[in-house]
C-alpha cells in the first residue's frame, strides 16, 4: 500500500496490514505485530535473490540495505548516508562511547537511572576507558531543563538522552536537551526506541550527534534491525573502532594494509551484515510511513486518553499530558494483582514492571478493544 501525501488511511485499513493477533495485543512497547506483507517481502528480498541472484546472491541483497535506509530516511526526514544498519542499540552505543575523539577535561558520560538497563550496562563499560559516570536520580524530573543544566557541566563528554523512557512513558524534551548540549560542546546522544513508530520525529529539527533507534517494537520490524544516525556534520570526529569491509570507503580494494574510513555514518557498519532483519524492517518501516506516524500518535493518544480518565488519577505512572508521555501508559492499581488476573482472563496482552502494568495500544488496536480493557482496570 503506498499513499499519497494528502491521503489517510483508515483505522481499518491500517489494521488490515498487519496479522491479527489472538486476544487484545498491548504489547507494542516490546514487540510490533507483524505486517501481512513479511513473509511475501522476504521471499522476494531474501530467498529469491539467494536462489537465482547473478552472479551470486549479493547482488539481489545489497539493495536490501540502501531500502532499509532509504525507508528510514523517509521516516525521519533526513539522508538515508546519514544512517548506519546496526544489530540492536546496546552495539550500536559501544560503538559511538568507543568512537569518541579524546577532548581533555571531558571525561564524565551523563545517563538516567531511568534509561533502559542495557544501555546503561554499555556506559559502565566506558569506565574502563577512563570515563565517569553521572547518573541522574530515577526520581529527578527530566521534564524540566533545570535538572539536565545542572548535570551538563564543562567536564561532560557526552549525554545519553532517552526520547521515551520505557518504564514511565515519560518524553524527554529531547530538542531542548540537545541545544544545551550543543552550547556546552557536549556530545548527544538519543535513544529512539521506545518512541520510533508512535511519536513523530524530525532528526533535522533534532540537530543532535547520534541517534540509535530499534525496529522491534512500534515499527513493527522484528528484531535484529537496528539502526544508527550520525549528524553529517559531526561524522569525521567519530573512528570507530569496531571496523570490518563494510566501514571502509572502497569496501572492494581489498589492500589488507589499508583502511580508510567511510564518509559516511557507514563507518559504523563493521563486517559482513546479516540479510533477513533488515529486509523485514525495511518493508515494515514503509508500512508505518504508509499509514503515517502522525495518525498512529493521534489513534494512540485516543486510546490512552480514555484509559486515563477512566482510571483513578492517582494509580497513573505516566505523565498526564499527552504532549509528554509516549504510547505506553503504566499502572499501578490498588488492586494490581486482582487487575492483571482479569486482564489474563479476557485475553489481553500486557506485562508488568516494577511501577506497573504496561499497556501500548497500536493503529491496530480498537476502541471496543480499549473498552473491555477498562472495564478490566475498573473491575466493572
Amino acid at each position: 500500500m503506498t499513499k499519497t501525501s494528502t491521503e489517510k488511511v483508515t483505522s481499518t485499513a491500517a489494521r488490515d496490514l498487519f496479522v491479527p493477533h489472538e486476544g487484545i495485543y498491548l504489547l507494542s512497547h516490546s514487540v510490533g505485530c507483524m505486517p501481512r506483507s513479511t513473509r511475501s517481502c522476504v521471499d522476494k528480498s531474501f530467498f529469491a535473490a539467494w536462489e537465482q541472484g547473478d552472479p551470486d546472491a549479493w547482488s539481489g541483497w545489497m539493495p536490501v540495505f540502501d531500502d532499509f535506509r532509504q525507508a528510514l530516511a523517509r521516516l525521519f526526514n533526513a539522508s538515508a548516508a546519514d544512517f548506519c544498519p546496526q544489530v540492536n542499540i546496546s552495539s550500536g552505543l559501544t560503538k559511538v562511547i568507543h568512537a569518541l575523539p579524546e577532548r581533555e577535561g571531558k571525561r564524565v558520560i551523563v545517563l538516567s537511572e531511568n534509561d533502559f538497563p542495557s544501555t546503561g550496562f554499555v556506559i559502565q563499560q566506558a569506565q574502563k576507558k577512563g570515563y565517569e559516570i553521572r547518573w541522574l536520580a530515577a526520581n529527578a524530573n527530566l521534564l524540566s531543563l533545570d535538572t539536565w543544566e545542572q548535570a551538563l557541566t564543562d567536564d561532560v563528554q557526552c549525554v545519553l538522552i532517552s526520547h521515551v523512557h520505557f518504564n514511565t512513558s515519560t518524553r524527554t524534551p529531547v530538542q531542548s536537551v540537545v541545544e544545551l548540549a550543543r552550547q556546552r560542546h557536549i556530545f548527544s546522544v538519543v535513544d529512539i526506541a521506545q518512541s520510533s513508530g508512535v511519536v513523530p520525529i524530525d532528526l533535522t529539527q533534532w540537530q543532535a550527534d547520534v541517534v540509535l533507534g530499534s525496529c522491534v517494537k512500534w515499527l513493527c520490524g522484528g528484531p535484529g534491525a537496528g539502526f544508527l544516525w550520525i549528524n553529517p556534520s559531526a561524522i569525521g570526529q567519530f573512528e570507530p573502532v569496531d571496523a570490518g569491509w563494510f566501514s571502509h570507503q572502497n569496501p572492494f580494494e581489498f589492500d589488507i594494509k589499508h583502511f580508510q574510513y567511510a564518509d559516511d555514518a557507514s563507518r559504523f557498519w563493521g563486517g559482513t551484515p546479516s540479510v533477513v532483519p533488515f529486509a523485514i524492517a525495511a518493508n515494515s518501516i514503509n508500512t508505518i510511513a504508509d499509514i503515517g506516524v502522525e495518525q498512529i500518535a493521534e489513534h494512540n493518544q485516543r486510546l490512552t486518553r480514555k484509559v486515563i480518565e477512566a482510571v483513578d488519577p492517582s494509580c497513573l505512572q505516566t505523565p498526564e499530558a499527552d504532549a509528554h508521555r509516549g504510547g505506553t501508559l503504566v499502572l499501578k492499581l490498588a488492586q494490581q494483582e486482582a487487575v492483571e488476573n482479569r486482564l489474563t482472563d479476557v485475553g489481553v496482552r500486557f506485562d508488568a514492571r516494577a511501577l506497573g502494568i504496561r499497556l501500548s495500544p497500536h493503529i491496530y488496536n480498537t476502541e471496543a478493544e480499549i473498552v473491555q480493557v477498562i472495564d478490566c482496570l475498573t473491575l466493572k
